[in-house]
């Protein structure tokens, strides 16, 4: 994978294409007229710049996939480079079989309705609003990226974008704030994709003084008033999901595509490792890669497992034990000592202590400071 591209939990390898991306995401919201950013505190993920040369909507014609009454499938697969978002599907995401099987369905449903189009055929726009399910940490952000990616080039979505946000994006503290906040949440996202995670917070019937059911009433009339200019995707966790779908049955109906994405393997959680580690340019050492995976099966029987992101942050953890442990060695360093994770790097994880803490484990505080960090 290039190395400006992101890894299986959707997190920037680069840090300078990170920084490339926040020019490119301020500017979308300042044209956009957005909210500021004390008022806004979802993301806006812009595409990716090398994938977005060639795939502009206006740049795209599919014209020449019809010739003498008969319509090439292959000519619009190159001409949008959707190969291109599968393929890298394919070779960057760890496990996900039925979710990619889905993902090439739903591009093939595209395509084909694209060659319709030029046949002249008559053919109704696709429902392209999506429920994606599952644990946290199973790559449903980095999904929703590439859907984002294959909308863009078929020429469905103007921008390719994806907007991220949760309830507090969405549902405002006092009578008549949350619907055009809603409405401004809606107004950034406009030509790419809305992604609203844990969606079912917006529903909260237990408190009548909630404002969470007028977000949802603003979302009911756009995802059909926009669906030419918007695509909204709802995740979370699938029992919660199923029950948040049962209380909105309007919502429920907009959405027609449902993705489950299953837990990760403990072998694929330990590929996943590796890949990240190999991304990042480091190696491990064969005790450490032996220490790697006791971490994993350890951590996935704990508090708070959270899949690949807590994979990504274990990394990172063993990356600042390694470098400490350099620091402190007062010796003069080799590459291979730059590059190198030993087995000590992994195994000072709190997640090795014989009782395990009731506060968070050491990769736990990881996480809680980006979310504070986000918030």
């Amino acid at each position: 994978m290039s190395p400006r591209g992101r890894d299986t939990t959707g997190r920037w390898l680069d840090p300078e294409s990170k920084g490339e991306m926040g020019g490119d995401q301020a500017e979308a919201g300042a044209s956009n007229g957005g909210s500021s950013p004390e008022e806004f505190s979802g993301e806006v993920i812009a595409p990716d710049k090398e994938a977005g040369k060639g795939s502009a909507v206006e740049s795209v014609d599919f014209s020449g996939a019809v010739s003498d009454g008969e319509a090439d499938v292959q000519s619009v697969v190159q001409e949008s480079r959707i190969h291109e978002v599968l393929e890298e599907m394919d070779r960057d995401l760890i496990g996900l079989v039925p979710v990619k099987q889905r993902i090439k369905e739903i591009a093939a449903l595209l395509v084909i309705d694209r060659l319709r189009e030029q046949m002249e055929l008559s053919s109704t726009r696709p429902t392209l609003h999506m429920s994606f399910t599952g644990n946290p940490g199973t790559g449903k952000t980095t999904v929703a990226l590439r859907i984002a990616s294959i909308l863009h080039r078929l020429g469905y979505i103007e921008k390719g974008q994806l907007v991220s946000v949760t309830r507090d994006d969405l549902v405002g503290q006092y009578v008549g704030h949350t619907a055009p906040k809603t409405k401004d949440v809606v107004k950034k996202a406009k030509g790419g994709v809305l992604f609203i995670d844990e969606a079912y917070y917006l529903h909260r019937p237990e408190n009548e003084r909630d404002y969470g059911q007028e977000a949802i009433e603003v979302l009911l009339s756009t995802m059909e008033s926009e669906r030419q200019n918007l695509v909204v995707v709802m995740a979370g966790y699938k029992d919660r999901m199923d029950q948040f779908f049962g209380d909105n049955p309007g919502l429920g109906s907009r959405v027609a595509h449902h993705i489950d994405f299953p837990n990760y393997s403990a072998d694929e959680l330990m590929e996943m490792a590796e890949l990240m580690v190999d991304q990042q340019g480091y190696e491990l050492s064969e005790e450490a890669t032996d220490a790697l995976h006791q971490y994993v099966e350890r951590r996935r029987q704990r508090r708070r497992f959270a899949y690949g992101r807590s994979i990504r942050n274990a990394i990172e953890r063993a990356r600042m034990r390694q470098a400490t442990r350099l620091f402190e060695s007062g010796e003069k360093l080799t590459k291979k000592d730059l590059i190198t994770i030993e087995a000590d790097d992994i195994l000072k994880s709190s997640v090795f202590d014989d009782v395990e803490e009731q506060g968070f484990d050491d990769e736990e505080h990881t996480a809680a400071e980006e979310g504070q960090e986000k918030s």
